[in-house]
Parts: structure tokens; C-alpha cells; sequence
């Protein structure tokens, strides 16, 4: 899913492309994308795109007469930037929006369709589709560790409720974490003010350093090939690869349709985090240490007789 690095170079590269423009038309290939009824989609046709705001993983283009068009790419979506009367793509296109300099298109790859597409009309419509989680990258420490430690839940879930911060998901999460050396199992309320404090430094520099990242790689261009899964990373979508800090083999913990990844050496003290279908499957023979996991576990006792 693209989070705030991904979805502020979006709109870096929108704002090049339609600020100011007049959006001529919307053709909307899936119906399902289209959460709204009113104002009706074809409001949104003949008025110009006045400014672009990120609402946590979200777009909004705003239009004249306080107009708002707002996308949630969710998982698979993906917006591309055409030649003017693009065509949309058969089986993944879901909506174009013509400009009279290009095209833009919402894809989504997969069957499950997800992304959405909200027309409404004045900020406090908008303010619906807000989460109300803080700015990481605008917050002081204060702040942080306010909305940190304002519910009971482990740093992992922390990090990706958008009710406490905004715009981090899955991917930046397992960044964020493994650069401040913590368990993604760890529970907020439990840390100490100076590991408060290095998960506030660690989250600032991984958002602030992939932001510039992503910057540099677009150059002018549109952004391509947004994917969760990107070189560079230090642990996330990299399962038995090496941690790039101390080569022990990363690990994971599946659930629904996710997985979190960490370093066991950097973050849990060499602790295996158990995986929930894995270890009742295996039982005894899951590796309860970085290094039963390497060496593996002791030999059974046999008899001599």
C-alpha cells in the first residue's frame, strides 16, 4: 500500500501536472470504485484543480467551488499518467480524469478491488475521511509520545493505526522499527522515555530519508513502479535475507494478509516472536532464539543400550 513517502511524491508530481488545470472529463470504468452519491461525479467535470493535499494515505484534489475528488489507492492501486485521452486499461483501469495535458488513471491490479474514489463538497466533508492521526514529520516529541502511548497497543499496531499517526502502514512500519532497534511486539505504554525518544528520531529519519529517496528517483517524472516491497530496505519483504546490519537472518510474523518483518538480533534480544500458524503447527520444533534458528535445535536423546 503507498504511505506517506510514496503518497507525498504523488502529489508532488500531480501538482506539476494539474494545478491550475481544468479537469474535462472523468470516465469511470468501475462503479465500485465511486463511494459517494452526492454530489453527483459529473459536478467535478469543468472545474480546475485550485490544490492537492495528502489525508493520510489518501489524495485529495481539490476544485473550484470547494469541490474535493479523494483516492484511497488501498493495497494494489496505482495512479499513471498518460498522453491526453488515454485509454483506460481493460482489467485493471477503474477511472481516467482527462486534463487537456494528459490523462490520469486509477489502476488496481488483483481481484479484490479495494481502492476508492470520494466526491464532496467543503472542508468538513473532508474532515470525514480524516483519521485524526498526528504528523510524524510535523510532530515534536511531545506530541509523539502523546499519541503514542494514548491506546494500549503493541508499537507495531501503533504505528499503523491512523487514529495516532498518519500515514504509515505495513512497509515504513518494519523500517521504523528495525532503525530503532525495538520489537514490533513491544507494548507502547511499557517503553522507556529514551526508547520513546529513539522511536521518535527513528521515525522521523526513515519517513524524511525515503521521502528524499523517492524525490530523487522520479526526477521530473512520474512516479513508477510505487511498490511496498523496494531495495534498500533494511527488513521489510526481505524473509531469511541478511539484516544489513548484523547479516542474522530476517524474520516475520504472518497474519491476514500481511506480514510484519524484524531482525531478531537488533530487535528482540535474539528472541523468535512466535508466528502464530507456524508455531502450532511445529510446536516444540519451533526456534525460540536467533541462534537455535541458525544452529539448529539440540539433538533428541538416545539410548546407548
Amino acid at each position: 500500500m503507498p504511505e506517506l513517502p510514496d503518497v507525498l511524491v504523488y502529489i508532488e508530481a500531480l501538482r506539476e501536472r494539474v494545478l491550475g488545470r481544468r479537469l474535462e472529463r472523468i470516465r469511470l470504468r468501475s462503479p465500485f470504485l465511486l463511494r459517494t452519491v452526492l454530489p453527483p461525479l459529473r459536478d467535478a467535470e469543468g472545474r480546475a484543480v485550485v490544490e492537492l493535499r495528502r489525508i493520510g494515505k489518501r489524495i485529495a484534489l481539490g476544485l473550484e467551488d470547494r469541490l474535493y475528488l479523494v483516492i484511497h489507492l488501498m493495497i494494489a492501486g496505482r495512479l499513471r499518467w498518460k498522453p491526453a485521452g488515454a485509454a483506460i486499461p481493460g482489467r485493471i483501469g477503474l477511472v481516467a480524469f482527462d486534463f487537456d495535458a494528459g490523462t490520469l488513471l486509477l489502476t488496481e491490479a488483483g481481484s479484490k478491488k479495494r481502492a476508492s474514489l470520494h466526491l464532496v463538497h467543503g472542508d468538513d466533508a473532508l474532515g470525514v475521511l480524516d483519521r485524526g492521526g498526528v504528523e510524524a514529520l510535523d510532530a515534536d516529541l511531545p506530541a509523539f509520545r502523546e499519541a503514542l502511548l494514548r491506546e494500549s497497543h503493541t508499537l507495531k499496531r501503533a504505528l499503523t493505526d491512523p487514529r495516532l499517526f498518519s500515514g504509515i502502514g505495513n512497509a515504513y512500519s518494519d523500517e521504523i522499527l528495525h532503525r530503532a532497534g525495538l520489537s514490533p511486539m513491544q507494548l507502547a505504554r511499557r517503553l522507556s522515555e529514551g526508547e520513546i525518544a529513539r522511536l521518535f528520531e527513528a521515525t522521523r529519519a526513515v519517513l524524511g530519508e525515503w521521502t528524499e529517496r523517492l524525490r530523487r528517483e522520479r526526477g521530473g517524472g512520474f512516479p513508477e513502479n510505487v511498490t511496498a516491497f523496494r531495495d534498500g530496505m533494511a527488513v521489510h519483504g526481505r524473509f531469511g535475507r541478511p539484516c544489513p546490519v548484523c547479516g542474522a537472518p530476517v524474520q516475520r510474523i504472518v497474519y491476514a494478509d500481511n506480514e510484519c518483518n524484524y531482525c531478531a538480533r537488533c530487535q528482540t534480544g535474539g528472541k523468535i516472536l512466535a508466528d502464530r500458524a507456524l508455531s502450532r503447527l511445529l510446536k516444540d520444533d519451533w526456534p525460540r532464539t536467533i541462534e537455535e534458528l541458525e544452529i539448529g535445535p539440540a539433538p533428541p536423546h538416545t539410548s546407548t543400550r
